[in-house]
């Protein structure tokens, strides 16, 4: 609750600074939204700076109650599966407390890649027009739905995707497949690499840190 009052004290000080140095009536409004004691805007993956849109953070209310926030993260976005949104809020809570965070990675690359964690590998992605629709540009959630479209037909189930709605499915060395047929073969150098990686490397760069490092020290102590 101090730090509240130190804030207003500040902002008002700033104002009259302005008011009292310019001849101007100042028509600028500033308004105290949250507190952070911890915040990060994570890279994009390719570049080199964050987005405004794409930020985390630990807010402090004014009795003191910590919280962890996401705003356009994978934490929050559905097309991104359960390990992914998983990771990044185990893996930010213990950076922001300064905690270490080798423990958590590294067993999880060996859970995916023993498939200990499969049910945390779906996608759900919404077909947001008819398949049929689907011409030059067929994504992969397009393409596991083409594929449970004709397995429901071989199987004597009426249609589920063809007017759109949500598909999920998985990546396998095959490619997509439908979660309804029992997919086997998960490709999961797909979910570390497009999962696991960017996630990690969103915010281990600030500790001078990578995913690339964590994998080569890894595959150096064998």
């Amino acid at each position: 609750a101090k730090f509240y009052y130190k804030i207003i004290k500040f902002f008002i000080g700033v104002y009259d600074q302005y008011t009292n140095s310019f001849p101007i009536h100042m028509f600028l409004e500033i308004e105290f939204e949250t507190y952070f004691s911890r915040f990060i805007m994570p890279t994009v993956r390719g570049q080199e700076t964050g987005s405004k849109k794409r930020y985390a953070g630990v807010t402090v209310a004014p009795d003191g109650t910590e919280k962890l926030l996401f705003k356009g993260l994978e934490q929050v976005r559905t097309d991104w599966t359960k390990l992914a949104r998983e990771l990044q809020a185990q893996l930010y809570q213990r950076i922001f407390n300064d905690e270490p965070y080798l423990d958590l990675i590294k067993p999880l690359l060996e859970q995916v890649r023993t498939g200990q964690l499969d049910h945390k590998l779906v996608y759900r992605k919404r077909l947001r027009r008819p398949l049929v629709e689907y011409l030059k540009n067929v994504p992969p959630h397009v393409q596991a739905a083409r594929k449970a479209e004709t397995w429901r037909l071989n199987n004597n189930l009426p249609s589920a995707y063809a007017k759109g709605g949500w598909i999920e499915y998985v990546i396998t060395l095959t490619g997509p497949q439908p979660l309804e047929i029992g997919p086997v073969n998960y490709d999961y150098e797909h979910y570390i690499e497009r999962q696991i990686e960017p996630v990690v490397d969103g915010i281990l760069p600030f500790l001078n840190d990578s995913f690339a490092n964590i994998t080569e020290r890894q595959l150096g102590l064998f």
